[in-house]
């Protein structure tokens, strides 16, 4: 029978090839592909006339540490992704908790909401928030119908945080609800019976069991945000630009590509290594 199943490799091997083919077909054009483009564009020049020189250099990366307005800008982009990352944790991980404690009926009816939103466009949504936030819009109206003055809502560092909480909130809501939903919740009457209130329960049980929900959501919501381009633009004006809206500017307006390509490689490593220490630690607090 050994014989068999070695006899048989070399066609299952084909076969598992022919089925991973178009994956690594489509992976390799619209991945490693764009990338490798990147990487080379990050080493070369940029001419007078705004075009590309095959010049290699590392000028590109030089000159993002020297400029204090591009440090700026990124560091700008990480705070804010951490705390939007924060906020989304602080409403999504009660909210996972209420819908897990749910009968199973109501528990479908509340995940439904949370997906509901995933319906309509991204874009379509922010708008709505502009219509909401402007100086004539809803929250205003009320404002003033109640005797007060018009609120500068909009185009600024609120706007765009609140934007980007309620696009990225489901990514936090369902990978932890997903985490809550396998915890066993004996465990803190176990806890309970050996002496722990239910903050000691919570705290050294349950949250520590359901950290690789809260992992795989702080990652779902921090890496789209730090790179996010439409809320800094729609509900920011401008005025609140972050590292997606620095890259449009480069590769679009200053026709700088090789400055656009070093910071977006630049940009990917960091959160590359920034996440893989997050799960490492995350893992090692679960062993």
């Amino acid at each position: 029978m050994t014989g068999g199943t070695l006899a048989n490799t070399p066609a299952k091997r084909l076969r598992l090839g022919l089925l991973l083919s178009p994956a690594v077909f489509w992976l390799t054009l619209f991945f490693f592909a764009p990338l490798a483009v990147i990487v080379v564009y990050s080493f070369l020049t940029r001419s007078s006339t705004g075009s590309v020189e095959w010049i290699f250099t590392l000028d590109n990366f030089a000159k993002l540490f020297q400029e204090g307005v591009y440090l700026r800008i990124f560091w700008r982009s990480v705070w804010i992704a951490l705390v939007t990352t924060l906020i989304c944790l602080v409403i999504s991980y009660p909210l996972a908790l209420f819908i897990a404690r749910q009968n199973p009926r109501w528990r479908t009816i509340l995940v439904f909401l949370i997906l509901v939103p995933f319906w309509t466009n991204f874009l379509v949504r922010t708008y709505a928030w502009m219509v909401l936030l402007n100086n004539n819009g809803v929250i205003n109206s009320i404002v003033v119908a109640l005797g007060g003055e018009r609120l500068t809502l909009l185009n600024t560092q609120g706007a765009v945080l609140l934007g980007l909480v309620y696009g990225q909130l489901p990514f936090m809501v369902l990978p932890i609800y997903a985490s809550i939903d396998r915890f066993d919740f004996n465990l803190l009457e176990a806890a309970g019976d050996l002496g722990a209130n239910r903050w000691q329960a919570f705290l050294r049980v349950m949250l520590p069991l359901t950290a690789p929900g809260i992992a795989a959501g702080s990652v779902l919501v921090f890496i789209p945000t730090a790179g996010n381009y439409i809320v800094p633009v729609l509900l920011g004006g401008g005025k609140v630009a972050l590292i997606g809206n620095f890259l449009e500017t480069q590769f679009r307006q200053a026709q700088n590509p090789p400055l656009g390509s070093a910071a977006a490689l630049l940009v990917m490593l960091l959160l590359t290594v920034g996440v893989a220490i997050y799960f490492r630690v995350a893992m090692e607090e679960n062993e």
